[in-house]
C-alpha cells in the first residue's frame, strides 16, 4: 500500500496542473471534497480552491495529508478502492508487467544497456532518471485490457520508462501516451525499425524521448537485472 501512496503524490508532485490530479484521485476514492475537508480539518472551499488552480500548487507536506487521508478513508469504508487496486495489482501481468529498478538510472544508462538508439528528444537524456520499467504487450493492453487497469498502468508512469512489445508502426501506444493524464520518462519501441511520423510528432511535443531497439527482451531483462 505504501508503494501506492508513493506513486500517487509522485504523479501529483510531477503534474503540470497538480489540482487536477488531486482531483482526480478524490474521484477515483469516491470522496466528496466535503468529506475529504472535514477529514482533513480544512474548509471544502481550500479543496476546490486546490482543485481548480485558484489556489498555489500545494506543497510536499500538504500532498502527503492529502493521500494518507484517501487512504485512510477508505480504510474506514471497507478498503473498497484499495482492494480493488491489490486486485488488479496482481492480474495486471497478463496485459504488462512492472519492474522497480534498486537505485535510478540515468536514461543514457537505461539506453546503452538495452543496446537502444533514441530517435527524439535525445537532448533530454542527461537530465531523466529512471526508477522501474514497465514492459507492456501492445496488442492486447489495446484490444482487451479492462479499462479499469489504465488506472493502474497511470499510476506507474510518472517515474518509469514504457517498454512496448509486439508494436507495427509505434502510432497506437504514442496516441495512447498523448491523451493520458501521467506521461512516462521514455517510451521504448521494441523490435521496430521504422517509426511512424505521427507518433515521433507525439514524442517530440510530449517531450519524451523515443527509443528504438531490437535487443531480445530477455537480453533486456537480464542486463537490467531485473
Amino acid at each position: 500500500m505504501k508503494r501506492f501512496k508513493v506513486e500517487i503524490a509522485g504523479e501529483i508532485v510531477l503534474a503540470e496542473k497538480p489540482g487536477e490530479a488531486i482531483r482526480k484521485w478524490r474521484e477515483i476514492f469516491e470522496i466528496s471534497q466535503s468529506e475529504l475537508a472535514k477529514y482533513l480539518k480544512i474548509s471544502p472551499s481550500t479543496i476546490s480552491d486546490y482543485e481548480s488552480g485558484r489556489r498555489k500548487n500545494p506543497g510536499i507536506n500538504i500532498i502527503k495529508r492529502f493521500v494518507n487521508a484517501l487512504f485512510e478513508i477508505d480504510m474506514a469504508k471497507g478498503k473498497k478502492v484499495i482492494s480493488k487496486l491489490m486486485e488488479m495489482e496482481l492480474s495486471h501481468e497478463e496485459y504488462f508487467k512492472v519492474k522497480e529498478f534498486a537505485s535510478s538510472l540515468s536514461l543514457e544508462e537505461f539506453v546503452s544497456l538495452i543496446k537502444g538508439k533514441i530517435i527524439v528528444n535525445e537532448e533530454l537524456a542527461k537530465n531523466v532518471k529512471l526508477y522501474g520499467v514497465v514492459i507492456i504487450n501492445s496488442i492486447k493492453v489495446m484490444l482487451e485490457m479492462p479499462q479499469e487497469m489504465f488506472k493502474l498502468l497511470n499510476i506507474h508512469a510518472t517515474d518509469k520508462a514504457f517498454i512496448f512489445l509486439d508494436v507495427s508502426t509505434g502510432r497506437s501506444p504514442l496516441v495512447v501516451i498523448r491523451i493520458a493524464p501521467n506521461k512516462p520518462r521514455a517510451v521504448v519501441l521494441h523490435n521496430l525499425d521504422k517509426v511512424d511520423e505521427l507518433a515521433i510528432k507525439i514524442a517530440e511535443r510530449e517531450k519524451i524521448p523515443l527509443i528504438i531497439t531490437r535487443t531480445p527482451i530477455q537480453e533486456i531483462l537480464k542486463n537490467l537485472e531485473i
